[in-house]
């Protein structure tokens, strides 16, 4: 879904304030695999997947790989160390999917949000809405069982397990590819 229709769901916006945004909000495709940031990096974007799949990861002192979200259409990202701590994130962004990426830099949509009530109003929506989905996987990582983090992944993203390697899915949930096929064996 495009950007503007998206915001349109939550609150509806003038066609002034459609095209203010349609211009400062660049459009970008990128193909499948692409890595739209790497660990440690200082991004100052706002980033919205309008078409694709992507996650967010984070390389251990070990140098394994690991799946810390997904990241699927009409979803936001920013590197929130980035632009509120003025420290490098951690967190790498991924795309899995061939994606229609839009984004701005933080410091333009404080200006949008400063001069339009309703993208205040929908900045506040989209917190409350990432901090519910951040609570969620703290308690599911420390009090649900590995069957039952993969119930409520499934349930969350029925289509998963077609766009996103198996890999990456078994590391969002904390577990091995093995007993991931363990767990999907016993469905």
């Amino acid at each position: 879904m495009e950007l503007t229709a998206y915001l349109n769901e939550l609150v509806s916006l003038s066609p002034e304030l459609e095209h203010e945004l349609d211009q400062a909000v660049a459009c970008d495709v990128f193909p499948k695999r692409h890595k739209l940031l790497l660990p440690d990096n200082t991004s100052q974007k706002v980033y919205f997947i309008e078409q694709g799949l992507a996650r967010t990861y984070y390389i251990k002192p070990d140098g394994k790989d690991v799946t810390h979200h997904f990241i699927l259409e009409n979803s936001f990202f920013m590197a929130i160390e980035n632009i509120f701590y003025g420290r490098t994130s951690p967190y790498g962004f991924e795309l899995l999917e061939k994606s229609v990426v839009r984004s701005i830099p933080y410091a333009d949509l404080e200006k949008l949000i400063d001069q339009h009530d309703k993208l205040e109003k929908i900045m506040r929506t989209l917190l409350i809405q990432t901090l519910k989905t951040f609570s969620d996987r703290l308690y599911a990582l420390q009090f649900q069982s590995a069957q039952d983090r993969y119930n409520t992944l499934l349930a969350q993203y029925p289509s998963i397990l077609q766009r996103a390697p198996l890999g990456h899915i078994a590391s969002y949930l904390g577990i091995t590819q093995q007993t991931l096929s363990v767990i999907r064996a016993q469905r």
